[in-house]
């Protein structure tokens, strides 16, 4: 394996939308979500109403990386070898005595399928995108809740949760202005999605030019994906892109077959019946990467074009790309911004209640570090927090230089560079930082460590 990466090298660039091109105003964007799940639970199943209350700093709470266990009401935070760093139930951090005495120094029941990357399971749930990442903080406020008035021991509702996500992203709910989230990005897209740095746009139409092939793989149904490409790159956003394909069901659009996953046209954002066989350039919906890369063959007249992919979910992005379409995976990872970044003093001219609904929060971008879970790179062990030499990278830390070429903050940190910048790529024989552009986190240089971890 050669220890540099070059975009210059690669045939084909593939594109996630949401947290990739496409970048929100987090802190907002978060409320949003929460509230959106939140609004669900209290109406439609009569969970308590204090849930519609958020207090400000609430959100610190919400840290990529965390695992809940979903019948223990337990989040976890795990250490590369799959033992416990840190836990709540609930909200509540539990003590390193009660982290040793529930949990020990073992790997963690679950971790075997985890670290498998099998992502549907009824007994956990990883958190490790910022759409989901709001649920974490809903999901550990209902178990504070329900242990205050049951007192219970195994929890259920976690099929609650999964009809509060379904309720408001389901693929009609665009459409149909159903629930809380679609209406609200729809009516003030502003307030939520961040302009598409100017530098960046001229990247993708540079790239285009030098003769690369562009795609837009997203999860995301044609209707909204629509949305956020005209806010962010203008009404003529599909001359950015050779291929568009919508509602890819990632991870799965890298995993299935194409009889279980065949492509589908779209007429007025409805899809089509299944196409045989993909064969030219153009927008779909659905799909498989077998059959795009057939395409992808023709197209660059290659027995075996290079495909880089850029993502920001390591589950739905980075390790399926990497793992079963063998692509370079370049991770775009806005907590290397954690460190560069200092809070903003507050400045608080007008009482909270006379602000719009969603304007003025003074909630903290979540990629600023929790204070609650620390960071999202390493840790140290519980018990042993003041011996020397026991700082342990964290699981979501691993998985980064095992399946990701290089990891960036943003798209707009490379947009600059020539297109033969050799990177530096993560490998199994250079260190652990490697691929880490424009420098690795703080956390993980051997001469910040008293700073960083306290």
């Amino acid at each position: 394996m050669q220890q540099y990466f070059s975009l210059a090298d690669c045939d084909v660039m593939g594109f996630d939308l949401d947290h990739t091109l496409c970048r929100y105003h987090l802190p907002q964007s978060a409320r949003l979500i929460y509230d959106s799940f939140a609004q669900y639970l209290v109406t439609e199943k009569g969970y308590d109403k204090d849930l519609l209350t958020l207090a400000p700093d609430s959100l610190d709470f919400c840290c990529k990386g965390l695992v809940l266990d979903i019948e223990e009401g337990d989040f976890l935070k795990l250490a590369e070898d799959g033992t416990v760093l840190r836990a709540s139930h609930g909200t509540k951090s539990m003590t390193s005595e009660e982290i040793l005495e529930t949990y020990g120094r073992r790997e963690w029941k679950h971790f075997n399928t985890v670290s498998g990357m099998v992502s549907r399971s009824a007994k956990y749930y990883l958190y490790d995108n910022y759409f989901d990442l709001p649920g974490a903080l809903l999901c550990a406020r209902v178990v504070d809740s329900l242990d205050q008035h049951d007192g219970q021991k195994k929890y259920d509702f976690w099929k609650d949760m999964v009809a509060a996500i379904q309720h408001n992203y389901k693929i009609s709910a665009f459409k149909e202005d159903c629930g809380t989230y679609f209406p609200e990005v729809k009516n003030h897209p502003d307030r939520y999605l961040q302009t598409c740095p100017e530098s960046v746009k001229k990247w993708l139409k540079q790239l285009k030019s030098a003769g690369k092939i562009l795609l837009l793989i997203t999860s995301s149904h044609s209707d909204y994906c629509r949305l956020l490409c005209e806010h962010i790159l203008g009404n003529d956003f599909e001359e950015y892109f050779d291929i568009v394909i919508t509602n890819a069901l990632k991870p799965g659009f890298f995993s299935h077959t194409p009889n279980q996953r065949p492509f589908r046209t779209l007429e007025n954002d409805e899809e089509q019946e299944a196409l045989l066989s993909l064969d030219k350039p153009g927008w779909y919906s659905q799909g498989n990467a077998i059959q795009l890369y057939e395409l992808l063959k023709k197209m660059t007249g290659k027995l075996d074009p290079k495909v880089v992919y850029f993502g920001d979910s390591m589950h739905s992005d980075i390790f399926p790309a990497r793992h079963y379409s063998n692509w370079e995976t370049v991770f775009i990872l806005e907590e290397l911004l954690g460190d560069k970044v200092t809070l903003p003093a507050e400045t608080e001219s007008e009482p909270l209640e006379k602000k719009g609904k969603y304007e003025g929060d003074q909630l903290k971008a979540p990629y600023f570090v929790s204070k609650q879970w620390g960071s999202f790179f390493v840790d140290r062990l519980p018990g042993l927090e003041n011996a020397e030499e026991t700082l342990v990278r964290t699981w979501s830390c691993k998985c980064i230089s095992t399946y990701s070429t290089i990891a960036i903050p943003s798209l707009e940190a490379i947009a600059d560079l020539p297109l033969d910048y050799r990177f530096t790529r993560f490998s199994s024989n250079s260190s652990a930082t490697a691929g880490y552009y424009p420098s690795p986190p703080r956390a993980l240089l051997p001469n910040e460590e008293s700073v960083t971890m306290k």
